[in-house]
């Protein structure tokens, strides 16, 4: 299963001080951080474990030692919380990810969705919001850009009132999400840019940016200030994030904590073990 599949099947629907929304995702920057001691707090996709149990799914959260299950809707970040853990990111909104804010045909929609999300997420205690550009649809990048700035920033204003991060995803458009138009750092970058808000910022995702443009750390290095939330995923395949793929991820994690960030990063892999327990565990010890 995919993210578009899950999507369709309706697993997925639909921060931080704002006078410094980014200092509880980064310290002072230590280069002498190892993998060993990166201070990285785990999260996972709930997407990727969609037929285990939620109830199940926090049991193995906490016989691991990860703080977070993240892309849910109210009904499911409810349990989370009241079981102790954290929903790092919350889905946005339900036209999910080809009709985003790169087509004004969609802000309407957009913005209604998000005006009813944000209150609620900040009554219930929770900290940073999805949003997708969406898809292309013959719609140049450069326009793009000013129509997602556009159908943003009375959103991102309104989060800013909340004390919400939203931020938009990174996706590939060569293999998994065609034709999606924030496919590539710099285009994103552009965009936190153009709007020049602290509480919105961009999710890494690792695995659809090795895809796109590769030469992950150092990009990491250069832009990390852009970047709330950090998503794993082998290559190719988007399964585990062991030897059995291209990314050498405990070099990756410790570059991430080498840049100051303690935020979560959120295993965003498919697991092919029929016990998916286990391809969870050993990514929560690659990472760590």
């Amino acid at each position: 299963m995919d993210r578009r599949t899950a999507l369709k099947m309706g697993l997925l629907t639909s921060p931080v001080a704002i006078s410094n929304p980014l200092k509880n995702l980064y310290k002072e920057k230590d280069t002498t951080m190892n993998s060993a001691t990166n201070g990285l707090r785990h999260s996972i996709s709930r997407w990727c474990y969609s037929k285990i149990e939620i109830n199940e799914l926090i049991n193995w959260c906490k016989e691991l030692g990860i703080g977070s299950i993240e892309l849910l809707d109210k009904e499911e970040y409810d349990i989370v919380k009241a079981a102790g853990l954290d929903c790092a990111i919350v889905n946005g909104s339900s036209l999910g990810l080809e009709k985003g804010f790169c087509n004004p045909i969609y802000h309407e929609k957009l913005l209604k969705d998000y005006t009813e999300l944000i209150p609620q997420l900040a009554k219930d205690g929770l900290k940073t919001i999805i949003t997708f550009s969406g898809n292309r649809e013959g719609i140049s990048d450069e326009r793009g850009l000013g129509n997602c700035a556009k159908g943003l920033r009375p959103i991102v204003e309104l989060a800013a009132q909340h004390n919400i991060m939203v931020v938009m995803e990174l996706l590939n458009s060569l293999v998994d999400h065609k034709d999606y138009m924030c496919d590539k750092t710099e285009w994103g970058v552009s965009l936190v840019d153009a709007l020049g808000m602290d509480n919105f910022r961009l999710l890494y995702d690792i695995y659809h940016m090795q895809i796109m443009e590769g030469n992950v750390v150092a990009t990491i290095k250069k832009y990390y200030p852009y970047f709330a939330h950090y998503h794993t995923g082998g290559v190719p395949g988007r399964n585990e994030i062991n030897d059995s793929q291209e990314l050498n991820y405990p070099f990756i994690m410790k570059s991430i904590a080498e840049t100051g960030y303690t935020g979560y990063i959120g295993q965003e892999f498919i697991p092919t073990r029929e016990n998916s327990f286990d391809s969870l565990k050993e990514a929560i010890r690659i990472c760590s």
